[in-house]
Parts: structure tokens; sequence; C-alpha cells
């Protein structure tokens, strides 16, 4: 009896030993598996390339898993071509069409001067202005085209530099002054030349002129628009604020929306994409914008770019 239990005992201490093994040698190759699962999808996400399993590992769990990453691997990468390819024929065409449509319109304008420079009848001069406010009208919308084409295909390339914010505020006010003035409408700008962002300066500048735009579209003869710029926590803050017509609340959803015009200026320039691009701007440097207004109030747009340096 004592030699059967200790035979048993022995049995069990060697099956033990043997389960042992078996969870160690398991376990080793959990982590195997786990380490190369992880190799693999690093590879993919860095493109560097996945290379196929061995004909030796093909019946393993590592194989057949390797063979499904290698086969994910090449539909990423025919489609990532595939997009570059679109993306270069959309470049070209944006392009092609930028060109094509700049000649014509040079030449409109040439003419233009032609003729204004002839002796004309009053009512040809009427036609002659006419067909001038119709021909930058025609500049504009193409530009904004373009514009919008570029960015919605992704060529639009935003580059980022520390930069002070004034600058940018400076050029877009400038640029907004001749069509303020004719409307008798005063500016006023309170921001600190310290205040540093990093930011486009080019776009954020286009995306500041298209609010700035945007309120004196709306705002009557005589009327006020002030800009305000201030360094928050996590972002700066530029504030445009209008003495204009206001926006009824269950309009404000649909004003960033590409080709909106508020009913009050369908006589105004313009095609209904400024606030559009002005939003998408500001998203491709992980910004946003806001609208406060109430009909006949006035309107507050709050564009907001992220303080981090990085």
């Amino acid at each position: 009896m004592d030699w059967l239990g200790a035979g048993l005992m022995v049995l069990a201490g060697g099956m033990a030993a043997e389960s042992l093994w078996r969870v160690h040698r398991l376990k080793r190759e959990v982590y195997r598996f786990t380490e190369q699962v992880e190799r693999g999808l690093d590879d993919i996400i860095s493109g560097k390339g996945f290379e196929e399993t061995g004909e030796s590992e093909k019946d393993s769990l590592w194989g057949r898993c390797s063979e499904k990453l290698w086969r994910l691997f090449h539909i990423f990468t025919k489609k990532e071509e595939a997009n570059v390819r679109e993306k270069q024929l959309m470049k070209e065409l944006i392009s092609d069409i930028s060109h094509q449509t700049r000649t014509p319109i040079a030449n409109m304008r040439l003419y233009l001067e032609f003729l204004q420079e002839e002796e004309v009848s009053e009512k040809g001069r009427e036609f002659l202005a006419h067909l001038e406010g119709q021909t930058e009208k025609l500049d504009f919308l193409l530009k904004s085209m373009v514009k919008m084409s570029r960015l919605e295909a992704g060529i639009l390339h935003i580059r980022k530099e520390q930069a002070k914010i004034y600058d940018t505020i400076a050029g877009a006010v400038g640029e907004i002054v001749p069509s303020a003035a004719k409307k008798q409408i005063q500016l006023s700008v309170d921001c600190g030349e310290e205040i540093q962002v990093k930011h486009d300066k080019k776009w954020t500048e286009e995306a500041v002129f298209n609010v700035l735009d945007n309120a004196v579209k709306y705002t009557d003869s005589g009327g006020r628009i002030h800009v305000v710029v201030r360094s928050q926590e996590v972002f700066t803050k530029i504030s445009v604020r209008d003495t204009g017509k206001g926006i009824a609340r269950e309009r404000q959803a649909e004003i960033f929306s590409r080709f909106y015009r508020e009913p009050e200026v369908h006589g105004e320039n313009g095609v209904g994409i400024g606030l559009y691009l002005a939003r998408k701007i500001l998203e491709l440097q992980d910004g946003y914008i806001e609208v406060r207004s109430e009909a006949g109030e006035g309107a507050e747009f709050s564009l907001y770019l992220p303080n981090g340096t990085v």
C-alpha cells in the first residue's frame, strides 16, 4: 500500500510538473504570438511593409494570423495608392481650371479698360459699370470655388508656425477696410502684440477675413465691428462682434454650410462659402468656430486656436 501511495504521489507530481511545463510553454507561445502581432501591426501602421510568412509557419496560429495581416496590408496599400493618384489628378484638374479661367477674366478686364477710355454714352457707361461688377463677381466666385475644392480634396496644406496673432489679424483687417469704408462702418481692434499662437498665418488670415467680410455684409451703414483677441488657458479666442442684423437661432446651424446665404444679402457679392471655409480652416488647425446671436441684435463669431506648441 505504501508503494502504491508513493507511486501515486510520484505520478501526481509528474503530471503536475508536466502541467506546469505546458502552462509555461503556452504562456511563452502566447507572449511570442502577441509580440509578433504587435510588430506586424506596427509595421503596417508605419508603412514599412509586411512580409508573408514562410512555408514552415503557415499552419501555426501566427502563420494563419500573419497571412490575414499580409492581405490586410496589401488592401490598405492599394487603397492608399489609389487615393494618392486620385488626389494628384484632382490637384492637376483644379490647377488647370484655375489657370484656364484666369486668362479670360484678365482679358475681360483689359477690354473693359479699353472701352472705358473710349467716348461712350451715359447709357453705355452704365452697361460698362454693370459688366465690370459682373466680372468681379465671376472672379470672386471662381477663386472661392478653387479654394473650396482644394480644401475638400485634401490638397490644402496647413503649415503652422509660432507667430504673433496680431500680424495675422492686421492682415485680415487691412483687407476688409475698403469694404467697411464704403458702408461707413467703424472698425476697431483690441489685440495685444505679444500674443503668440502656433498657426498658419496665410489661411488663418483667410478665415478671419471671411468672418469680417460676413460681418460687413450683414451690418448696416454706420454700424460697428469690434475684434477682440484674448489668450485663454487652452485656446486663443478671436472674437468678431458686429451691430448687424443678427441671425435667428433656427438659422445658426446652417450658416457654416456650403453655399448658404441669408435672404437679406442676395444682392451682395459672394457665393456662401466664406464661413464654411473659415470653419474648415480652423478645424485643420485643431480649432473651431462658434456663433452667438439673436435676430436684430448683431452677432458675435468666436474663432478658437489651440495654444499648444506641438
